[in-house]
């Protein structure tokens, strides 16, 4: 297993990209300068991964060294699920974001989009006992559907993917304890919305346990009816297939008037 080397920091731009990788690229992008805008990062760390269209063993994700409001379609990096690029060499990637999407790439085909952040309240609801509490309407959407992988120390252990994945299950939330939130999806959009969402009902739970007054916690029966409304009793997903669509459509609108330059 090899990763790129981490000396260059912006790849060169892939030439003849069909037009399917091309798209793909866009939407990644835009993924990570919505991470960016709504100030989810954590400066040249944590990542975003987005299966290759067509291919089962490679996948795009950032270059080690750049801001997310640097990312562009262009300096994606292709690599596969040992971590060697694919085409020309290009700029290094994060080896501990590596490992941890080459895992759930290999293991679940189902999932195109895999998103990592490491917020102030997504750590802080990671480090609790409780984890995820159903304490308003944001959080009842992930009620029952969130996984949870106890902390193993920096991700570059490679027999902790097997560890990781088994932890995921069929699930597309985990909180990663003591360390952060990941969330998965059919597609940047999906894994996108999820992730806000997420972290919006982090920061929630803890603004209501910030005032010392014990929180309404809904009633179980309640909690599962809240969740199968937005999931549309589809087990399979965290809500019907067209869930994503209109809010995607008008972040990309957002970040078009911000700086298009992401497409380039």
């Amino acid at each position: 297993m090899s990763v790129a080397s981490q000396k260059t920091l912006r790849a060169t731009p892939p030439s003849g990209l069909a037009k399917a990788e091309r798209d793909a690229r866009v939407q990644l992008a835009a993924c990570y300068r919505l991470i960016a805008h709504f100030r989810m990062t954590d400066l040249i760390y944590t990542h975003i991964s987005l299966r290759v269209p067509g291919s089962h063993d490679q996948f795009l994700i950032n270059p080690y060294g750049l801001m997310f409001d640097e990312i562009t379609a262009s300096n994606l990096v292709k690599i596969d699920l040992d971590g060697n690029p694919v085409g020309e060499a290009g700029p290094g990637t994060n080896y501990a974001g590596f490992v941890i999407h080459s895992a759930i790439h290999s293991a679940r085909p189902d999932v195109d989009c895999v998103l990592h952040t490491h917020t102030k309240a997504g750590m802080t609801v990671a480090a609790l006992k409780t984890g995820l509490l159903p304490l308003n309407q944001i959080a009842m959407q992930f009620h029952g559907r969130v996984a949870y992988h106890d902390y193993e120390g920096i991700a570059e252990n490679l027999d902790e993917r097997r560890r990781l994945v088994a932890d995921l299950g069929e699930k597309w939330v985990m909180i990663l304890r003591n360390h952060g939130l990941l969330t998965c999806g059919r597609s940047a959009a999906e894994a996108f919305m999820l992730m806000y969402y997420l972290d919006k009902a982090c920061e929630l739970q803890l603004a209501a346990q910030s005032t010392g007054v014990e929180p309404i916690i809904p009633a179980p029966d309640v909690c599962a009816y809240t969740e199968r409304q937005y999931s549309g009793g589809d087990t399979a997903t965290m809500g019907p297939l067209d869930w994503p669509d209109l809010p995607w459509s008008a972040l990309i609108r957002l970040i078009d008037r911000i700086d298009p330059g992401y497409r380039d």
